[in-house]
């Protein structure tokens, strides 16, 4: 139960920082995205489990190839672009990570068949 816990709590953790982290600038980037990174991998590892590896799996690609596509569409528009891009990319490296760890899942258990 309390891994469960942890779990959820390190996926809004995760979330609140994606937005924070491009309001503020006294925090280097490369410790957010450490941060972020490490929260994504909690994620991976304790909130998505096998019934829901494949949705998991679809949702996070979706999400690489519009915020890719959709960071360069958006980036013609105004200022406050910049930070939509910002928590865009936060969000990215924070999915990326959990995606990382559901992807090693997965092939650990399709390799045992």
């Amino acid at each position: 139960m309390e891994l469960d816990l942890i779990g959820k709590w390190a996926f809004i953790i995760g979330l609140v920082i994606a937005v924070l982290a491009a309001f503020v600038t006294q925090v280097e980037t490369s410790t957010i995205l450490l941060i972020l990174f490490i929260l994504g991998l909690i994620v991976g590892a304790l909130n998505i489990n096998k019934k829901n590896t494949t949705e998991f799996l679809v949702s996070v690609i979706a999400l690489l190839a519009v915020g890719s596509l959709g960071a360069l569409a958006v980036g013609q528009l105004i200022e406050v672009v910049g930070y939509l891009e910002a928590i865009l990319g936060n969000f990215i490296v924070f999915v990326a990570a959990a995606a990382l760890v559901v992807s090693i899942k997965a092939i650990i258990v399709t390799s045992k068949k």
